[in-house]
Order: C-alpha cells, then sequence, then structure tokens
C-alpha cells in the first residue's frame, strides 16, 4: 500500500503523489471514478490501474496531437511528453506507440530537416542544430552522406553571395577578408569558399 498526497494544479488537475513522490496528474471526475483520496493509501494494483489505463492512454493521444501540429524526433516528443507531467515510462511507452506506426521516425525527420536547409546551410550548421535536438548522431551522418553531394556546399556558398551582392571585382581585399570569415563560421571549409570564389572572378 502507498500513501496517498494530492497537491491542485488547477480547479481540475492534480498532481498525485505516493509516498511522497510525484506519481502522476489526474482530473477532478478520475480522482473520483478512481477513488483516490488525499491522506488515504492505495494499492499496487490500483495504481496500476491508473497508469495503464488512464496516464498511458492520455499520453498516447498527447503523442498524437503534437505529432499533428508539426513533426518531431524521438527526443523531442518525449521531452515535451515529460513537461506535461507524464512519468518517463509513460512517456517512453507513448514514444514506441508512436513509432511503432510510423508516426515519428528520426531517418525521415533528419532527411527533411537536411533538405531543406542544405541551400542556406552549412553542414557544420546543420549538424549542430540536429545534436542539440539529441539526434542520434549515426542517424546524422547516414543521412548527411545521403543528402549531400559535392556540389551542395558550392551551391549554398553562391547563394548566400548573391544575397549580399557580392561583386568580385568592386570588392576589396578586406571586404573579400569579410566574406571568407562569415563563411568560415558558418562552417564552409577553406577549399569550398575559395573555390566559389574564384570561379566568381572567372565569370565576371
Amino acid at each position: 500500500m502507498r500513501r496517498v498526497r494530492i497537491e491542485p494544479v488547477t480547479k481540475t488537475r492534480f498532481r498525485i503523489y505516493l509516498d511522497g513522490q510525484f506519481a502522476f496528474v489526474l482530473y477532478k471526475s478520475e480522482l473520483v471514478s478512481c477513488k483516490v483520496k488525499d491522506g488515504e493509501e492505495i494499492s499496487d494494483e490500483q495504481v496500476e490501474v491508473i497508469l495503464k489505463g488512464i496516464i498511458l492512454k492520455r499520453a498516447k493521444q498527447k503523442a498524437l496531437s503534437l505529432l499533428q501540429s508539426m513533426d518531431r524526433t524521438k527526443s523531442e516528443l518525449r521531452e515535451r511528453l515529460l513537461r506535461q507531467d507524464f512519468p518517463e515510462k509513460i512517456a517512453d511507452e507513448a514514444v514506441r506507440y508512436v513509432e511503432s506506426f510510423g508516426y515519428v521516425d528520426d531517418r525521415r525527420y533528419v532527411e527533411s530537416f537536411i533538405l531543406s536547409r542544405k541551400g542556406r546551410k552549412s553542414k557544420r550548421e546543420i549538424f549542430a542544430e540536429l545534436s542539440r535536438k539529441q539526434v542520434d548522431e549515426a542517424i546524422v551522418d547516414e543521412m548527411m552522406e545521403r543528402c549531400y553531394d559535392a556540389e551542395d556546399s558550392g551551391e549554398a556558398i553562391r547563394r548566400f553571395l548573391k544575397k549580399r551582392h557580392y561583386d568580385p571585382e568592386q570588392a576589396t581585399m578586406e571586404e573579400k577578408q569579410k566574406v571568407y570569415a562569415y563563411l568560415a563560421r558558418k562552417g564552409f571549409s577553406y577549399r569550398e569558399i575559395k573555390e566559389v570564389m574564384d570561379l566568381a572572378a572567372m565569370e565576371e
């Protein structure tokens, strides 16, 4: 048996603590239907019924709702569920549930992410953004290799030069150095930058 403590979040939403540890959130009607009362005891069997019958079902619905609004990585989806006060095991199970239907797929997400940005960002920038999303590095490497060819970085640099109205004939040495430095900070290699800028100068 475990001792119950109920902490109101709103008038209809309550945090449930079992033996002093946060367990899950119930709504007012659920407190009544499950006969959960502050200060009383609850059996492990009853806790399991609540987790499987109410909390997990709600977590699955929330996961589906979150994916309807925008595509997410597994890590992002799990983090959002945890922020909604779902227990870790429940959040993990909800993620596995939507993954089993193909609703969340890190490979698909990473491929789409790269393809939508590779024309305007360097590999390093894209890799850094995906790392912040806690995507498996092996998946990122695999999709990078699949999505990129030798011309992609050059195209991104050309887009930048065009956007900046870069004129190799009119640009001073200082201006060229600033362009080099900016592109290098963005993650493009010296070789990639030099090839594109040399070609731009020849085309003038």
